[in-house]
Parts: C-alpha cells; sequence; structure tokens
C-alpha cells in the first residue's frame, strides 16, 4: 500500500506543484520558512506506526515513574530552576531515526524534549498538500483518533487553559530572527495570541506585561514558552525587565524546567529495542577503541549544536565538565524514501500534547526531517546535507 502511495505521488510530482505549495505559504504572511519545506511526505508504513507508538509508550512509562523528578534534579542543578514548576510537561518533540536492524525498520530514540515544536506549521502544511496533492486525502498525520479539528482544539486548549488569547503570548527571543518564525506566525493565526519577544515584556511587581497592537499594555497571564536556555544564555546583550528565577503572577504553557529534565539527560537511562546505547562521559569507564561508531553529544544543546559526528579520543579528552556530555552509538540510517533521484534518510519527531489535568500526554501529530547526508537534524551545517521538513502520513482506520 505504502508503496502504491509512493509510486502515485512521484508520478504527480512537479517543480510546478512545489512552487504552488511554497506560493500557497507565502500568501499567508508574506514569507516562506527560513528551512527548506520538503518536496514530499514520508508514507509511513503501520507495522512502523506501531513500533513508533510502542517505542513512545516505552518513554512515557519511563518519565511517569514517581522518582522522575528526583532523578532529574541533576539536570536542573546544572543549568537554571524556574520556580512553581508543574506536575508533568505540557509538549514533547520525540525524534526517531528511521533505522534498519536485520533487515527490518526500527525506530531508534534520537532525541526527547519536554518541549513544544511547530505544530502549528505542521497543521497548516497539511492543508496545503492536500489542496496540491487531493490524493493525500486518504491519508493523515494525526494519531490517537485526532483529525484536524480535535488536534488544534486540544492544542489550543492546554495553550490559553482558562485565559482569553489576549492574555497568553508566545514567548521567545527576536521571534521575527527565528527560523520557526512562521509557526508563530501560525500559531497568531489558529489561536489569536500574541507573540512577544523577552527584550519587550515589561514588570510590574510580580506581574509581567505586553503592549498589544494598539499600544496597550496587557497583563500576561499565561506564557507559551519557546524561549531555549542555551540561546539565552548565549545573549548577554539582551535588557530584560523579568528574569526566568523570578517568582511570577504568571503561569507557564510549557514550564521551562521541562526542556531541561525531559532532554538528552535521561537517555543514558532509557535501555531497550527502541533505544541507544548512551554513557555519561562521566561515567565512562574507558574511551571506546571503535570511535568511528559513536557521537560526542552536549547535554543540553539544541538543534544539533556542538555535536561531534567524527569523534576522536582527543576531542573526549578535551572535554572540561564530563558530566554534560554523553557518547552515543551512531545508528545507521536507512533510506527509505525513493525520491526521483535517489533515496533519502528520514527522521520522525512525534509530537505530544499533555493538558495539565490528563494522566498521560496524547500522540498529536509529527514532523519529519529528511537528509542525504550522514547526520539528520543539523538544519544549517556546511555540508548543506539537510533536505527539508516534511510531515509523515499514516493510512486511517475505523
Amino acid at each position: 500500500m505504502i508503496e502504491t502511495y509512493r509510486k502515485q505521488f512521484n508520478a504527480e510530482f512537479s517543480t510546478q506543484k512545489y512552487q504552488k505549495l511554497l506560493d500557497s505559504i507565502q500568501d499567508d504572511f508574506g514569507y516562506i520558512p527560513t528551512f527548506r519545506v520538503a518536496e514530499t511526505p514520508f508514507f509511513i508504513p503501520d507495522d512502523f506506526k506501531e513500533k513508533l507508538l510502542q517505542a513512545c509508550d516505552d518513554l512515557v512509562t519511563f518519565i511517569k515513574q514517581p522518582k522522575f523528578k528526583e532523578l532529574t534534579q541533576r539536570a536542573l542543578d546544572l543549568n537554571i530552576e524556574v520556580p512553581n514548576e508543574d506536575l508533568h510537561t505540557q509538549f514533547m518533540a520525540i525524534d526517531f531515526g528511521v533505522c534498519e536492524e536485520d533487515g527490518v525498520l526500527t525506530p531508534k530514540l534520537i532525541e526527547v524534549q519536554g518541549f513544544p515544536s511547530i505544530f502549528n506549521f505542521q497543521h497548516n502544511l497539511f492543508q496545503k498538500l492536500k489542496k496540491v496533492y487531493p490524493m493525500l486525502e486518504s491519508l493523515t498525520p494525526y494519531l490517537s483518533g485526532l483529525d484536524e479539528d480535535s488536534c488544534l482544539s486540544l492544542l489550543k486548549s492546554t495553550i490559553l487553559g482558562q485565559y482569553a488569547p489576549e492574555e497568553v503570548v508566545l514567548l521567545e527571543i527576536e521571534p521575527e530572527k527565528q527560523n520557526t518564525k512562521i509557526d508563530f506566525s501560525y500559531c497568531e493565526k489558529d489561536l489569536g495570541i500574541a507573540t512577544c519577544c523577552v527584550t519587550k515584556v515589561i514588570k510590574k511587581g510580580k506581574k509581567l506585561f505586553y503592549k498589544n497592537r494598539d499600544g496597550q499594555e496587557v497583563q500576561i497571564k499565561r506564557i507559551y514558552n519557546r524561549v531555549v536556555f542555551d540561546e539565552l544564555f548565549a545573549r548577554p546583550d539582551l535588557k530584560m525587565e523579568f528574569s526566568f528565577t523570578d517568582e511570577l503572577e504568571v503561569e507557564w504553557a510549557g514550564h521551562p524546567n521541562w526542556y531541561t529534565r525531559i532532554s538528552k539527560f535521561i537517555l543514558p537511562h532509557l535501555h531497550g529495542p527502541y533505544f541507544i546505547e548512551s554513557t555519561l562521559l562521566s561515567e565512562l569507564q574507558e574511551i571506546p577503541e571503535d570511535l568511528e561508531n559513536y557521537v560526542l553529544k552536549p547535554l543540553f544543546s539544541f538543534s544539533g549544536a556542538g555535536v561531534i559526528f567524527n569523534v576522536t579520543k582527543a576531542d573526549i579528552e578535551a572535554v572540561q565538565d564530563k558530566g554534560l556530555y554523553m557518547l552515543q552509538k551512531k545508528v545507521s540510517y536507512k533510506p527509505v524514501i525513493q525520491a526521483p533521484d535517489g533515496l533519502v534518510k528520514v527522521e520522525v519527531r512525534i509530537l505530544a500534547i499533555w493538558p495539565e489535568a490528563d494522566e498521560k500526554p496524547t500522540l498529536a501529530g509529527n514532523l519529519v526531517r529528511l537528509s542525504r547526508g550522514e547526520m539528520i537534524g543539523v538544519k544549517f551545517n556546511k555540508d548543506k546535507d539537510w533536505v527539508g521538513g516534511s510531515i509523515g502520513l499514516f493510512t486511517k482506520k475505523a
């Protein structure tokens, strides 16, 4: 069935249709994403979908353990701890490489973040893809029985909580310069909330405010947080009236602590068929002889920053704080998308939404990243091996 979809899509594909897709995005806001939008979706086989679901379930079981906060407290001690943390994260982005073991396709967890991803862009991307390729109407990017309306409704209620849209802001560092700017624009359109730079937030006592389009000050009662701390720490030039460590009268849609807790920090603790062998450098008994089979990763970087793919013994010995880095076994990505001019490797990001009152997260949708290069996810590296962002499609079931 999947091969049938692939053949049909490739037969219908043209550069003109791809341009039509990009034009439909540009028509909404006057610009297209700074990242490259992939020419094709990824048609996900049912058996691989079931493995993705099982892998996510295994991960959620680990995160829901009673001692999870105790286990991950050191991650906060090594970084920054924000007051008024809630019971659990409200968003997760779970990245799986499409790999091969013993001739069978298997998802391997590459990274997990207790942080939102480009939910709104993916929602709108699917709508636009269907208009260009009506054949996609019989497929869905959604999970857990969700559809376009129910997924957006779940996202909206989780971000807004009990507040009106004007009382909620999407918070970011210079949002107009971010590669995810397109998602912010769609978030404003879909949810009616404002996007606010950290330097534009006004502090009065324990309360935060922003100025709306009419120049009026509005109290911020809930923050949809998109600020990544390693970027914030790298910007001492930013003039802010508040600190994330302040005691504030504000709620978080995605409390910042969860970005730190649910991160590469937990990978060395995960074991099973869908997890990769990972070891903290501080716990490494000896440096492996076959370093060509490993990757050196900082625990708290974002978007592949600081990753050393062709790691050497000197790289490991040069690390000053070995508690902040891990050595991870390389995985063998299987090129599975048949493009007109060759095969392409794939990484599937499962997007999860976890309303505050729910016992567990809802697997909602996905983001797919494609590459012809050695490493997926380094969006703008020197080797230009980034192909682009796309979406994974599943067959619909009654």
